[in-house]
Formats: structure tokens, sequence, C-alpha cells
């Protein structure tokens, strides 16, 4: 538009650059004459257009001016509009807040006349009108938000999910090292539990005597829960002086120290192979004797064994009589002497005679004749012709089935009735025997398994009907037991357990054994055990 506007400003100063006919001295007096009226004709018809034009544009000038100021002045009263509602909404905030300041000191006001109707001794409050007052009371409301609105926000339930997270590879070095962390976490319990059993057995007859003192004293004063206390401060306070610096060691029982083993960063295939067999065979051990403790527990309180549960459901009638008749003072009192007879006495004697133990010790007797899930299970699905131990030494072993796959344990190897597979090794271990003195492959090697009793060491032979080829071994007769590799030059541990006995020339080789040192811990103890009671009944025999 405004292009448009400035071409026809422009128009109207062109027109008076045309030049004008009537002043052109080549023209004559006819031609001039004649030239003056067409010319005349001519320039009022052009004027007259001209003027129409002009006027045409100027009235065109105008309304687009028109045009112009009438978009400004509605521009204008636009401003102008919203300004005046912004206004006006300013004034609507100004009258609402000072609304809702009204209606909150009438609040304030109310609660201070009910406060001052319910507590009229009390003068009444000051107004809070002042600035000073309204600031106190301003800040005190912050302060009970700050402090309390935060702790109500924590109160807001939200839903958390947590990640789950991932698992690690499997690793030789991280293996070894979980082991190691494992070993030092639970080594202050074994340390305690190991101090309690010396203390309960007189390993050092002063410390057991002056333990035992002292506890009675505190029995008799009712001093029991207190000293308990004093006991726990002072093994924290031992224990903060232990990390500021101080190097103090109190134990009943001398700690051993261990070789520590070198990290080892390369170990081979049969080593790694070795390492994750021990890991593997010990969480198996681990969670085979808690399966064991839980399922027990179970039986004893669902009578699956009356006999059992009744000694229990006696028990906690009597301990619930008590409870109700004697004071607690008294009831304590009690508790206390029963359990240092029992921890201090009655233990050590059991310990000592293992007899005893096995005929009065009630809650060894009810623990050991509990049976699990598995041992019920194989005492439902035994045989007529299998042995099912019951009663006597029987208690002890647990409800077992000694049988092999011939027949009856004893019956199997020629052995007494009382010669039965003790608790590690009721199921037997598999091996293979190697007996050097042979020269024939199929009496070189053979395959079965391998099981040991209080008095001897026996194999049974997989591949053979007769029992020409088993093997039984008097503990008494081993002279040397030892950890052995089958072949030399195959790297690693190895797993085998080398037995030499006066019988033989070469010692007997049983290899391929999984859990080595689990056999090999049992048969040296047992070893160790029966030799003991040998060397001290030849006096008394002597």
């Amino acid at each position: 538009m405004r292009r448009r506007l400035d071409r026809i400003r422009n128009w109207s100063h062109r027109r008076e650059d045309f030049v004008d006919l009537s002043e052109s001295p080549n023209t004559s007096d006819a031609e001039y004459s004649e030239e003056i009226v067409s010319g005349s004709l001519s320039a009022s018809q052009d004027e007259s257009k001209t003027d129409l034009n002009e006027v045409k544009g100027h009235l065109e000038i105008t309304l687009l001016e028109k045009h112009f100021l009438q978009e400004e002045l509605r521009k204008l009263r636009e401003e102008e509009t919203d300004v005046e509602a912004l206004r006006q909404e300013l004034e609507q905030e100004r009258c609402r807040n000072m609304e809702l300041e009204q209606k909150l000191n009438d609040i304030v006001n109310a609660r201070l006349e009910d406060s001052s109707s319910v507590t009229p001794n009390v003068p009444p409050p000051h107004d809070i009108s002042s600035p000073g007052k309204e600031d106190a009371y301003s800040r005190f409301q912050s302060l009970l938000l700050n402090y309390l609105g935060v702790d109500f926000d924590d109160f807001h339930l939200q839903r958390q999910e947590a990640a789950p997270e991932p698992d690690e590879p499997l690793s030789a070095r991280r293996l070894t090292e979980n082991m190691r962390r494992a070993k030092r976490g639970l080594k202050p319990i074994t340390n305690f539990m190991r101090d309690l059993s010396a203390l309960s057995s007189w390993y050092s007859v002063y410390t057991t005597a002056i333990a035992f003192t002292i506890y009675m004293y505190a029995t008799w004063r009712g001093w029991t829960i207190s000293m308990f206390l004093f006991l726990a401060v002072l093994r924290l306070s031992l224990n903060y002086l232990i990390a500021r610096g101080w190097r103090i060691q109190w134990s009943i029982v001398p700690e051993v120290s261990e070789p520590v083993e070198p990290p080892r960063e390369d170990l081979t295939v049969s080593e790694k192979f070795q390492l994750v067999l021990h890991v593997a065979q010990r969480a198996q051990n681990i969670f085979g004797k808690m399966a064991d403790i839980l399922e027990k527990i179970k039986n004893l309180f669902m009578w699956v064994e009356p006999q059992l549960t009744k000694k229990l459901y006696v028990a906690l009638w009597v301990s619930f009589i008590a409870s109700c008749l004697l004071p607690y003072k008294l009831l304590g009192f009690i508790i206390g002497v029963f359990a240092a007879i029992k921890f201090f006495i009655i233990n050590f004697i059991f310990k000592s005679c293992p007899k005893l133990r096995r005929r009065y010790d009630t809650a060894h007797i009810v623990w050991t004749g509990l049976p699990t899930d598995v041992q019920m299970r194989e005492r439902a699905n035994a045989s007529p012709g299998k042995r099912v131990p019951g009663g006597g030494d029987d208690v002890g072993r647990g409800s077992r089935c000694y049988s092999t796959k011939r027949g009856t344990f004893h019956q199997v190897f020629n052995l007494p009735e009382s010669e039965r597979p003790l608790a590690v090794c009721e199921g037997g271990w598999r091996c293979c025997l190697i007996n050097r003195d042979k020269k024939t492959p199929a009496d070189y090697i053979r395959n079965g398994v391998l099981y040991i009793t209080d008095n001897y060491l026996c194999f049974e032979c997989s591949r053979s009907s007769s029992s020409k080829r088993d093997k039984v071994i008097k503990l008494l007769d081993i002279t040397d037991i030892q950890k052995s590799r089958v072949l030399s030059m195959v790297p690693g541990l190895g797993m085998g357990i080398s037995i030499a006995t006066p019988f033989t020339q070469k010692p007997l080789v049983f290899g391929t054994m999984t859990n080595r040192d689990e056999v090999f811990d049992a048969i040296s103890a047992q070893r160790n055990l029966v030799v003991v009671t040998e060397t001290a009944a030849s006096p008394q025999t002597a």
C-alpha cells in the first residue's frame, strides 16, 4: 500500500515536466491560430483530465491515510483496554489479599479467646497486631513448618521398586577373595564360640573357676542381667582401645597363626576346577546342615516322634506353672543356678563321658533322635531286608538304613552288627581303589564306594557280586595316611588319599574323590580316636 501511495505522489510531479507546445517558435500564424484553437480545446480537456486525476489521487491518499490512522487508533485502544484489564485484576488481587488477612486475624483472635476462656487464670494475651509480635508469631510458625513439616513429608507413601542386582561372572580370583572375606568375617564368632567351649570344658582351670565364682555371686545377688550388660560394655571399650591402636589380645585358647596363602593370579585349569569343587562342597555341606536343623525343628513341633515331643511338652507345662506360682526373682535365681550347673559342670561331665551323654543328656537324645525329612522318606521306603537301626546307639547315629547294594552292611563286609558307617559317610564316598601290588588291570583299579566305621575302613567294589574283591582295613593297622595325586604328571593338588599298612608293599590309593579333604579329615580323626582309646585301655588291661 505504501508503495502504491508513493507512485501516485510521484505522478503529480511528473506531469509538470511535459513541454508546452504554444511556446514553440517554428509554427506560422494560421497554423498558430488553428493550433491555438485546437490546443486550447485539447488543453482544456487535458487540464480537466489531469484535475480529475489529481483529485482522484489526493482522494486515494487521504483514504489510505485515514485507513492507517484508524489501524493505529485501534491498536492504541486495544493497548488501553489491556492496561485496564491488568489494573482491574491487580485491584481484585489486592481485595482478595485483604479478605484473607482479615479471615486469618479473625481465626487467630477466636483461638486466643477460646484459650483465654479455658484458662481464666492466665493473663490475656497481648495484641499481636504490633509488628514485633507479628514477627515473633511468624518466626514461630516458620520454625514449626521447618522442623515438623519435613517429618510429616517423610510419611508420604511412595512405592520404591528395587532394581535387581546384576550377577557377577564366575571368576576364580573373585571366588577365593570372597572365601577369605567370609572366613575373616566369621572369625570373631568362631573365636567367641571356641572360648565358650574352652570355658565349659575347663581348659584353663583357674579361668573357669574364677568365671564360675563371679557368675554364681552375681546370680545370688540378682545381678545376672547387669553382669551381662557390663561385659558387653567392657567388650566395646576394649574394641575401642584396639581401634585406637592398643594391642590387647585376650583369649582362653591361644590362637594358632595360620599360614597366609599368597594370592595367585595365574591359576591353572586343574586348580580352578579344584577350587570350584571345594567351594561347591562347602556350600553343599552348609546348606545340608541348615536344612537338617530346620527339618528337625519342624518335626519336633509337628509330633513326628511323639515320645520326643512329649518331653518338650512336659517341660513347657512345668515352666508355665512355675512362672505362674513362683516370684520372678526366685525364678530368675533358679534359672541362673541351673544354667551355671549345666554349663560348667554337666557339660564337662558329658564331654568327658560320651556314654553318660548318650544315656542321660535329654537335649542331646531328643535332638539326635529327631529325623529329617530325608530320613523319614528312607524309613518309609526301607524294605524288610534292610536293617533299620533303633534305640540305644542308633539314636545317636540317626535313623539311617545301613545297607549296601548286595545286602546289609555287616553281612557284606563280614563285620559285627555294631560296626556301622559313621554319620559323615552314611551314603558312602564314591572313589576308585588303586592297588599297586596287583599286576592285572582288573585288580589294579577298582571302582566302588568307601565307608568308615568305628574301627574299620571298608571299600565295596561295584563290579563284582562277591566280597572277594572288597577291601576291609582296620584303622589300627594304618601306619600312614597322606593326601596324594594319582598321577604325578597331572597339575593341581590332586584328588586322592594314600594309606599305608603293614600288609601291603606299596600304599593303597583311593582316588577321584571330589570331597578329598573331608574324607581325609574324617579318616584321620577316627584313626586318632581309635589310637587314643587303645592306648588308654592298654594300661588297664595290663
